[in-house]
């Protein structure tokens, strides 16, 4: 007889969104894994919960708007009608170059901000640069928990690895700051005037004849002018993308990852959970989504269809649609026993994780009523189902 696997820890999630020093919600996950329509539905429960909530994307996709009823989200939060609900619903996406022109024009005089703006290096690393979509998700992020309008904020992350990028923004602003380049850009306008320029002078050009070969005298230019510019808001960039950082440590804080039962999505849950590990960062647990739990577990797949089979030959009126009947439900043991097989591999690999399993919907959750399908099946209690089986997982557990 197999021996029994290990039962995975249950996560309250409605406990969880309940609980007033719940602040900040982080889901991640590898994309096409339902973290959007995740996202939205506990920000949903928790205001139908009493909280004031606003659910802020950093995909780019539409979903999150549609879902929620909108034509549309932008970069400054709108409200949701959710009719009876005892809290507010907010939802907004984040603009990656408006929250850099807002930065800009908050910790700079105005002149010294239109200087920036107008500047071709900052037009092009404000939009497409590598890196400054995960470091304006963190001002957003710390710009939301200053105001202390909301008290809780649910985080949807972008689809795969680089959901977690924006934990390494910290350290890549300050290396950003502290490297050659850098350095050797802002000496001039560090040292002052024609002295400065005397004592830089002779390395300066060395430098700037080498880089203007390879990158061209205007971008070299336009890159050193925007450095100038920039260089007294240095020292607040790496502050406050510091101080986001370890607001996300912060007891109040919790991460959600989200996945589907495959391979792929579970390979990918797998490097999320030991990365918030090794960073301390407070995981909530894991949520698997679209799931396919059968309808009865009591019929195996096995004898399901050797009761089709014997169905089928004995005949009579309504055998062939009892016969295929059975053999859907086959079909759906053999998938969900599949599942489970790779649910209980991860919790194998990571006993402390708490899980959730979350049915697949009949079709697309576009509206608030399918948001709150969703919802109850992420806050429900865990043994409140069909068939009984927790909601920790797809099947019953193996007997010992």
């Amino acid at each position: 007889m197999s021996a029994p696997t290990r039962a995975a820890l249950p996560m309250d999630l409605q406990a969880l969104i309940e609980d007033r020093d719940t602040r900040i919600l982080v889901c991640c996950g590898a994309g096409g894994v339902g973290k959007t329509t995740t996202s939205a539905a506990l920000a949903l429960a928790a205001a139908e919960a009493g909280r004031t909530v606003v659910v802020l994307t950093i995909d780019p996709a539409r979903r999150l708007a549609q879902s929620l009823g909108l034509e549309e989200l932008d970069n400054e939060p709108r409200q949701v009608e959710v009719p009876g609900a005892e809290g507010e619903l907010h939802a907004m996406m984040l603009d990656m170059k408006r929250t850099f022109d807002d930065v800009v024009s908050a910790h700079s005089t105005p002149e010294r901000a239109e200087q920036i703006l107008a500047n071709p290096f900052y037009q092009s690393l404000s939009s497409s640069f590598a890196g400054t979509q995960e470091y304006m998700a963190m001002e957003k992020l710390g710009q939301l928990r200053a105001t202390d309008r909301w008290d809780l904020i649910v985080v949807d992350t972008p689809p795969s690895r680089s959901a977690l990028d924006f934990l390494d923004a910290p350290n890549r602003m300050g290396r950003f700051l502290d490297g050659t380049m850098i350095r050797l850009l802002t000496a001039p306008a560090r040292a002052g005037g024609r002295a400065g320029i005397r004592i830089v002078g002779a390395g300066f050009m060395v430098f700037s004849r080498i880089i203007s070969k390879i990158l061209g005298g205007q971008l070299l230019r336009d890159i050193s002018a925007f450095v100038s510019a920039l260089d007294t808001m240095f020292g607040g960039f790496r502050e406050r993308a510091t101080a986001t950082y370890e607001l996300l440590r912060r007891p109040g804080t919790y991460f959600v990852v989200v996945a589907t039962p495959e391979p792929d999505a579970l390979r990918e849950a797998s490097y999320f959970v030991d990365r918030l590990s090794a960073e301390g960062m407070p995981l909530a647990g894991l949520v698997l989504n679209r799931t396919h739990p059968p309808a009865s577990t009591v019929l195996s797949a096995t004898r399901a269809e050797a009761a089709a089979e014997e169905v089928a030959e004995g005949g009579g009126p309504g055998a062939e649609l009892a016969a295929g009947a059975l053999r859907v439900h086959a079909e759906r043991m053999q998938l969900a026993t599949r599942e489970q097989r790779l649910a209980d591999r991860f919790t194998s690999a990571h006993p402390e994780v708490a899980v959730r399993a979350v049915p697949a919907a009949a079709g697309d959750v576009h509206d608030l009523d399918g948001l709150r399908v969703m919802a109850a099946e992420l806050t429900g209690p865990d043994g409140d189902t069909p068939t009984g089986v927790p909601r920790t997982r797809v099947l019953p557990a193996r007997r010992a």
